[in-house]
């Protein structure tokens, strides 16, 4: 057995062994060095030890709810405990909590509490609600979570001489569940629709056609497993159709996934493609379903993605995302924590080596931040710093100790053993960080954590000299942690027509269905691992060699180099000149006039006279692209005003503020005016209590727990105007420097907003409280530069002539600019611009006499957005 993984395995004859069990078998040597056997075992008890304390505070304080609200110490039920808006569809009143942790329970081998929590399924779960919940996590959770609990009962039935009432009352409950979930399959495209109603059957085709990639292609595990349990096709065969249509929707240039798309049209909605959120389990399922079924035809796709992904996305060991049409493209800088599977996938792959990478870089992230944020960087700061108590790197770890044997990965599981115990346990189970910053809680317990984590914490730590609760090397894990059976794939459903694929990527010689890196689990030494590592670790100490409070400088990184003289340089283009143009067209850039008289810009290297003229072109684009960037910096710079325009203040009060990087630029409108209204929720992360007050006003939201964007999102919906969002820390604009509100590269919204600092924000609001009490609702202003007070006066029907000049007062600023009665001064005018086919989208149109050639960066908060410095000149504003 040379090629051990996936190689000859599953050809024709269906062994029945996982591979990772295989791996674990060619190193049977390599013992743990640094943790005993005793502490080993130590560790394996704590571990049973969390789990009791979770899985009894759930079912001493939420059961039968969904789930357990920590701190607060009761169930999370939909319809009566306050809506988390999306999160809260994969609740649906069918006690999700207990369904998802059946199978750890028996792996963990508390029979007895497996036994009772299989008679309260029979006894109390149905799916009898009347609400739209998620059809991918119901899949994985409910569904898996009902199949690998029946699987689990026959294993102790058989092995254990246990259980001999049991039935088969959870396969029921999983047919039923299935035969409800099979409406939302019924499109155009074979795909499901995002969301259904368990009692009625009834799918939302408009609202819920978008779905994500990962969420249409999660489905074939447990719907195979389904269909050969229960001896009925359909189950697997609507699954398989979903797959298959993903499959023709790649990206046929680059075989490159996007993350939504339109489940009866099939038109891409998001083109990012990475291996994080939105695509992550599709690529986990080829691989598995090839493992789980012996279907050639998942491999084959499998392996197509995945040399697509080592190609475009891997940078060393981080993966980032790109475009799919584009994959030259970056689409975002930032990496999201649900990527921390991927190791542990590579491990199944066989590329042990770039597992070992990757998992390396996502430690060194781990210990910098004592968990894994929710998003962080290109160069490892916090993007988001929640932490959800995902399980996913645990995965990863588990899978690694068990091909390498390297006692380094009972060392990275202890480490997170210790940091769940220190800063997420709480007297009601463990609950979620809002920030890892700050390590403040949030009272949320996921399902998964108890369906996940602790298995694989278990796992990690239980010797392989003693009998888990249930013999995990004859089970493959689906994505939410559940046991199938590897022996259902001799089990083909009758009437079915499943026929495996025979292809040149899958040929026996093939390189991809070789071991990539087998050295790395069969060496008698753990140096080159260790080697290996260390080079991951001197990759990344050299990005972060630069200052973490900077966003980086793009002089320092990789560009293009031209030796010789140019035809024309970004900073010479003027649009309309012919002999530019002409130049371009060289180049094999096309200039396209659009209908609101921006240019675009597209390079087609192809279409290039030579590829010299190629490359010149190139290096042209990314000179645009610098600018484009340069004046978004400037841009960032200038400070804009939330003026107080109604009674009793008419504009003599004024804040100064941050721009966004989002929405309608104040520069370039006349402002926006309106009254205010404080959302309900304040932090306006979901759908406003008050919607109806705040339609046609400016909101006033607090900042945290959710991106600037999607606070401005929601209030847009809600119909605001504007939006206002007030820092949450003690801050003021006198002592902070201004910075720019970021996006997040996606979100669009059509609405201004301002932030303002926690000092001036809280008088703002302590303001339209107070004059909401008197029934004079406080009116404000939103713009680039300050409105007249004259202009205000003659607006409220008062007399110029019997009224003394009076000047604003522009709060948080000491300086005294003696231009202040300068009238009637109108902001800048927009003008015309450019749009870039590249990573940066808009480009404002470039003055013939610009000199600049270089790129400032603003600087960056740790952890969030960039920063931007003003002189003490920009300080100071005009009325």
């Amino acid at each position: 057995m040379e090629n051990f993984p996936i190689c000859q395995l599953w050809r024709r004859k269906r062994t029945l062994l996982w591979f990772v069990a295989i791996i674990a078998i060619l190193s049977p040597v390599w013992g743990p060095k640094n943790i005993t056997t005793s502490s080993r075992l130590e560790l394996r008890d704590k571990v049973v030890e969390m789990f009791n304390h979770a899985y009894g505070a759930y079912m001493r304080n939420a059961y039968p709810a969904d789930e357990l609200m920590p701190i607060a110490c009761k169930g999370r039920v939909r319809g009566i405990t306050p809506s988390r808006g999306d999160v809260d569809d994969a609740l649906g009143n069918f006690s999700l909590t207990l369904v998802d942790t059946l199978d750890t329970l028996a792996v963990l081998g508390l029979y007895d509490e497996f036994e009772d929590a299989v008679r309260k399924v029979e006894r109390d779960v149905n799916f009898n609600a009347d609400l739209s919940i998620s059809v991918f996590e119901t899949n994985i959770r409910m569904l898996g979570g009902l199949l690998g609990g029946h699987s689990a009962a026959l294993e102790i039935q058989e092995r254990h001489n246990r259980m001999k009432w049991y039935n088969g009352s959870l396969l029921t409950l999983a047919k039923e569940l299935g035969d409800r979930l099979l409406p939302a399959f019924n499109t155009t495209s074979g795909m499901p629709l995002s969301r259904i109603n368990l009692l009625t059957g009834a799918v939302r085709k408009e609202r819920d056609r978008d779905t994500c990639t990962a969420c249409a292609g999660t489905m074939i595990l447990e719907m195979a497993a389904l269909s050969r349990y229960t001896g009925d096709p359909i189950y697997e065969t609507r699954a398989r159709a979903a797959m298959d249509y993903l499959w023709s929707r790649r990206q046929r240039s680059s075989d490159l996934m996007g993350t939504v798309l339109n489940v009866e049209n099939g038109n891409w909605v998001r083109k990012e493609s990475g291996i994080g959120a939105g695509i992550d389990s599709y690529y986990e399922y080829l691989l598995k379903a090839y493992i789980f079924l012996g279907d050639e035809t998942f491999l084959e796709r499998f392996n197509t993605h995945y040399q697509a992904i080592k190609q475009y996305c891997a940078q060393g060991p981080l993966v980032v995302d790109v475009l799919m049409h584009k994959p030259t493209t970056s689409a975002r800088n930032f990496v999201d924590a649900l990527s921390a599977f991927w190791p542990g996938l590579q491990v199944l792959k066989g590329d042990v080596k770039s597992a070992i990478e990757t998992h390396e870089l996502l430690y060194q992230v781990f210990t910098r931040h004592t968990f894994l944020p929710e998003a962080f960087t290109t160069n490892f700061d916090i993007h988001w710093g929640q932490y959800p108590l995902r399980p996913e790197f645990a995965e990863s770890t588990y899978l690694l100790y068990k091909a390498t044997k390297d006692p380094y990965y009972l060392e990275v599981g202890k480490t997170i053993i210790e940091n769940l115990e220190k800063k997420a346990r709480v007297k009601c189970g463990f609950a979620g960080i809002k920030d890892v910053r700050t390590f403040t809680h949030e009272d949320r317990m996921d399902s998964y954590f108890l369906a996940e984590m602790f298995k694989y914490l278990y796992l990690l730590f239980a010797p392989e000299s003693e009998p888990l609760g249930i013999d995990i090397e004859d089970y493959i894990l689906t994505t939410e942690a559940h046991i199938l059976p590897l022996k259902l794939s001799l089990r083909t459903p009758p009437n079915s027509t499943f026929e495996e694929v025979t292809s040149p990527v899958n040929a026996p010689e093939n390189f991809e269905r070789s071991c990539v890196n087998s050295a790395y689990v069969r060496t008698n030494s753990l140096k080159t691992i260790q080697e290996l590592r260390e080079k991951t670790q001197n990759h990344i100490n050299k990005i972060k060699s630069f200052n973490p409070g900077q966003c980086r400088n793009t002089q320092t990184e990789t560009r293009m180099t031209w030796n010789g003289k140019r035809q024309l340089l970004a900073k010479e283009f003027t649009p309309g000149n012919q002999q530019h143009t002409d130049i371009l067209r060289k180049m094999g850039i096309k200039i396209l006039m659009l209908e609101d008289g921006k240019v675009q810009l597209m390079q087609e290297q192809n279409s290039a006279v030579s590829v010299k003229d190629a490359t010149e072109g190139a290096l042209f684009m990314q000179e645009m692209i610098e600018l484009s960037k340069m004046e978004k910096s400037e841009v960032a710079n200038k400070p804009v005003h939330v003026q107080l325009i109604s009674h009793p203040f008419l504009g003599s009060l004024a804040f100064r503020g941050g721009p966004a990087q989002f929405g309608p630029r104040l520069e370039n409108i006349e402002g926006v005016e309106g009254e205010v209204e404080i959302a309900d929720p304040y932090d306006a992360c979901v759908p406003l209590g008050n919607a109806e007050s705040v339609q046609g006003k400016i909101v006033l939201a607090q900042r945290g727990q959710c991106m600037f964007v999607q606070k401005a999102k929601r209030i847009e919906e809600a119909g605001g105007i504007g939006v206002i969002i007030i820092d949450n820390a003690v801050s003021s604009f006198e002592t902070s420097s201004p910075f720019a509100m970021a996006g997040d590269e996606k979100t669009e919204t059509s609405i201004p907003a301002v932030f303002l600092f926690s000092h001036e924000g809280n008088m703002l609001r302590d303001a339209a409280i107070e004059q909401a009490i008197k029934e004079q609702p406080l009116k404000v202003m939103l713009a680039n530069k300050l409105k007249p007070l004259n202009e205000l006066l003659l607006k409220d029907h008062l007399s110029m002539k019997n009224t003394s000049p009076v000047k604003a007062q522009v709060y948080a600023d000491s300086t005294n600019d003696p231009d202040t009665t300068k009238k009637n001064k109108k902001p800048p005018i927009y003008r015309p611009g450019m749009e870039l086919s590249g990573s940066e989208s808009k480009q404002t149109e470039k003055n013939n006499n610009q000199k600049t050639s270089s790129v400032q960066r603003p600087k960056q908060a740790k952890g969030e957005e960039c920063k931007t410095e003003l002189s003490e000149s920009d300080k100071r504003d005009e009325l």
